[in-house]
C-alpha cells in the first residue's frame, strides 16, 4: 500500500487540502483495488482552516512512514513553518520519500532547503515573492507543475489536480490516471507549458444520440483505414451533416476524433506489451511508422519509445 501523507498546518487552504484527499482516495486499479492510503497529518490534533476547524488523526511521524508527502498551501505564505515540521520533511526526503507541493505549499517546501538549485512553481500571484525570498530556486510561474523526480511543485488551485493526476500516471500509467480524471471531472490535457502525456478522452456524446453508434464503431476499429466519406456513409448522413454534428456533439472533427482515438489505443498498447512501435503503428491505423511517431509526439508531447519507458505497466 502506497501511503500518501497530506500535511495540515494552521491556515491551510481547504481546497488544497481536499484535492489530494479526494483524488488519491478514489483511484482504482483494474482489479478495483485502491493502491493508496491517504493520511492527513500535522503537528497538532486540530487545525484552523479559516472557515472551520479540522481534526487531524495522524501526527508528524506519519511523514516518515509515507511514500508520498503532499504539502497544501496556507493562507499566509509568510508564516513561520514549525521547526519540527521542517525536520521531519528533511528526514523523509533523505529516506527517498517523494514530496509534492500545491499552490503556496511551495513556500513550506522551500523553507526546508530541499528545492535549492531546482526549478519550481507556485501560484502566479505569489511567484515574485517566492523568487525574492528564495533566490536559490528557479521560479517558473508559466507552468502547471514542475517534476524534478523526487520533488514536485504545482501552481494554484486546479493545478493541484493536474499534479495529483501526474503522480498517479507515474505510479500506474495513463489508463488508471484517466479513470481518476473522469471521477474528478477534470480534463487530462490543459495549456500550461507542460507535456501532459495523456490524450484526453473525446468529449462525451449524449447517450442515444445519432452519433453514438458511429463513435463506438470508430473506437473499436481504430485500425481500419477510412475516409470522411466512409464515416458519413456508415453514419447514414452526408459529409456536411457529419461534420456539423461532430462539431456540435464532440467539439472536434470526425478525423481529429479518430486520430485521438488511435493515439489513445496506441498508449494502451505501449503500456501493456512489448510489440515494436512499427507493429503498433499498423494496429492503430497508421500506414507509416514515421507518420505515427510524428502524430504521437504532436499529441502526447513525447515519442512512443519515451512514453513506453516512462509508463509501461509494472
Amino acid at each position: 500500500m502506497h501511503i500518501v501523507a497530506v500535511l495540515a498546518l494552521d491556515q491551510v487552504i481547504p481546497f488544497d487540502l481536499a484535492t489530494p484527499i479526494e483524488v488519491f482516495s478514489r483511484v482504482r486499479l483494474p482489479d478495483e483495488e485502491n493502491p493508496y492510503e491517504v493520511r492527513v497529518c500535522g503537528p497538532a490534533e486540530t487545525v484552523d482552516a479559516g472557515a472551520f476547524t479540522i481534526g487531524v488523526r495522524w501526527g508528524l511521524s506519519t511523514l516518515l512512514d509515507a511514500d508520498t508527502i503532499i504539502l497544501p498551501g496556507c493562507a499566509d505564505p509568510a508564516m513561520i513553518v514549525p521547526p519540527d515540521v521542517l525536520d521531519h520533511l528533511r528526514k523523509a526526503a533523505a529516506g527517498g520519500t517523494r514530496i509534492a507541493s500545491i499552490c503556496a505549499g511551495t513556500f513550506i517546501f522551500a523553507a526546508t532547503g530541499l528545492l535549492d538549485g531546482l526549478r519550481a512553481t507556485t501560484h502566479w500571484i505569489a511567484a515574485p515573492v517566492l523568487a525574492a525570498r528564495y533566490p536559490e530556486i528557479t521560479v517558473d510561474a508559466d507552468v502547471l507543475y514542475v517534476d524534478n523526480g523526487q520533488f514536485l511543485t504545482s501552481a494554484g488551485a486546479a493545478a493541484g489536480l493536474d499534479l495529483c493526476l501526474h503522480l498517479i500516471r507515474r505510479d500506474h500509467g495513463s489508463a488508471v490516471a484517466a479513470d481518476a480524471a473522469r471521477l474528478s471531472v477534470m480534463p487530462l490535457e490543459r495549456e500550461g507549458g507542460q507535456a501532459q502525456f495523456i490524450v484526453p478522452d473525446a468529449p462525451p456524446t449524449p447517450r442515444g444520440s445519432e452519433l453514438e453508434p458511429l463513435l463506438r464503431w470508430m473506437q473499436e476499429n481504430t485500425d481500419v483505414d477510412v475516409t470522411l466519406g466512409d464515416l458519413a456513409a456508415r453514419g447514414g448522413m452526408s459529409v456536411r451533416t457529419l461534420n456539423r454534428r461532430f462539431r456540435e456533439q464532440t467539439g472536434t472533427t470526425p478525423l481529429q476524433w479518430l486520430l485521438r482515438a488511435r493515439i489513445r489505443r496506441a498508449q494502451h498498447l505501449l503500456e501493456a506489451g512489448d510489440q515494436p512501435v512499427e507493429v503498433i503503428a499498423g494496429r492503430v491505423g497508421f500506414g507509416s511508422p514515421t507518420a505515427f511517431r510524428d502524430r504521437f509526439k504532436r499529441i502526447v508531447g513525447t515519442s512512443p519509445q519515451s512514453y513506453r519507458a516512462t509508463f509501461r505497466r509494472r
